[in-house]
C-alpha cells in the first residue's frame, strides 16, 4: 500500500512556501506521493505544478479535481501541461463534485453525476492521449484537440462512491478515489465493487490521520470541524453504510500503533493507496508523518 500526504488547501490556507514545505517534508521523510484536492483556495492542478517544479521525484495526485466547471478541452490542457513542467509524475483525480454545492455555487444542474461522468471520460481520455475529438452528446459538446509536447497522458482516477460511478470508474479509468470511507465500507463495498469490473483497480482512501495521546478529544474535534461534510448525502451513505454516526468516527487516529493497526486493516481491505491528511497540532502532525513513513 502505497503512503501519500495530502499537501494542499485541505489542510487549511496554504502560501505557496507552505506547498513546497510540506512537500519537502514528505520527501524527507522518504515517502514518494504528494496529494493536493481542489477546495476553495488554489487551484490542485496549479499547487501541484507548483510543487513538482520545487520538490523533483514527488509522484503528484490530484485528488480530486470536480469537472462540472472544467470542460473536458481545458482540463486535458491543464493536466498536460502539469505533466510537461514536471517531467510526467502526475495522477489525475477527477470526481462529479457535491450535487447541492454545484447546483448552489454555480448554477449547474448535478443530476445523474454516473452518467455524466461516463460521457465527460469519453471525451476528456482521447484528449489527454493527443486525439481530435467531435463530440456532440446528451450532456457534453466538445470539438478540437490539445497538444502539449512532451506531456504524456497521465493515468487517470474516479472519484466513486455508488455502484453506479464505481462501474464507470472500473470501466473507464485506473481506479477510485474515496474521501470519509471507513474500513469496514472499503472492504465489503468499494474494493469488490470496483474490482468486479477491473480486478487490478487502484483504490486510494482518503482520511484524515493523526497519531496522539487524546484519541477521544481529537475524534470529537474532527466531529465538530466536519459536521456539515457527514451530512453530504453522498459522503452521509458511506457513513451509514459503515454503522458509524459521523467523520470522527472514521478518522485514523491514536497512539503509534493503533495508528499502524489501522493501516494494516485499510491494506487488507484491498487499499492500494492511502491519501493521508495529517490532523491536529504541529507536534500530532509530525508524529503522524513519523508513522506513515515508518
Amino acid at each position: 500500500m502505497d503512503i501519500g500526504i495530502v499537501v494542499g488547501d485541505a489542510r487549511g490556507p496554504s502560501s505557496a512556501r507552505d506547498l513546497v514545505d510540506r512537500a519537502e517534508q514528505v520527501r524527507d521523510a522518504g515517502l514518494g506521493t504528494v496529494w493536493a484536492s481542489k477546495s476553495m483556495g488554489w487551484d490542485a492542478l496549479v499547487a501541484l505544478a507548483t510543487v513538482g517544479a520545487a520538490v523533483p521525484g514527488l509522484r503528484l495526485g490530484a485528488g480530486v479535481v470536480p469537472v462540472p466547471v472544467r470542460h473536458p478541452l481545458v482540463l486535458a490542457s491543464q493536466a498536460l501541461s502539469v505533466q510537461a513542467a514536471t517531467g510526467n509524475r502526475l495522477t489525475l483525480g477527477i470526481g462529479a463534485g457535491v450535487a447541492a454545492l454545484t447546483e448552489r455555487m454555480f448554477g449547474l444542474v448535478g443530476d445523474r453525476p454516473a452518467h455524466r461522468l461516463r460521457e465527460y471520460l469519453e471525451v476528456l481520455l482521447p484528449l489527454l492521449r493527443g486525439e481530435g475529438v467531435d463530440h456532440r452528446g446528451a450532456t457534453l459538446t466538445a470539438f478540437g484537440q490539445v497538444d502539449v509536447p512532451d506531456a504524456e497522458p497521465p493515468e487517470v482516477l474516479l472519484a466513486a462512491l455508488g455502484p453506479r460511478m464505481l462501474r464507470v470508474a472500473g470501466e473507464l479509468t485506473a481506479g477510485t478515489i474515496t474521501w470519509m470511507t471507513g474500513v469496514r465500507t472499503l472492504g465489503e463495498h468499494i474494493v469488490p465493487t470496483i474490482s468486479r469490473v477491473n480486478p487490478g483497480a487502484r483504490v486510494v482512501a482518503g482520511l484524515l490521520a493523526c497519531v496522539t495521546d487524546d484519541e477521544a478529544g481529537v475524534r470529537q474535534q474532527v466531529a465538530e470541524q466536519f459536521a456539515l461534510a457527514g451530512q453530504v448525502p453522498e459522503y452521509r451513505a458511506m457513513l451509514d453504510r459503515e454503522g458509524v454516526a459521523g467523520p470522527g468516527d472514521v478518522v485514523v487516529v491514536g497512539t503509534e500503533s493503533t495508528v499502524v493497526g489501522h493501516l494494516d486493516r485499510l491494506r487488507d481491505a484491498g487499499v492500494t493507496d492511502f491519501m493521508a491528511m495529517p490532523y491536529g497540532s504541529a507536534r500530532e502532525q509530525a508524529r503522524t508523518l513519523t508513522v506513515l513513513a515508518g
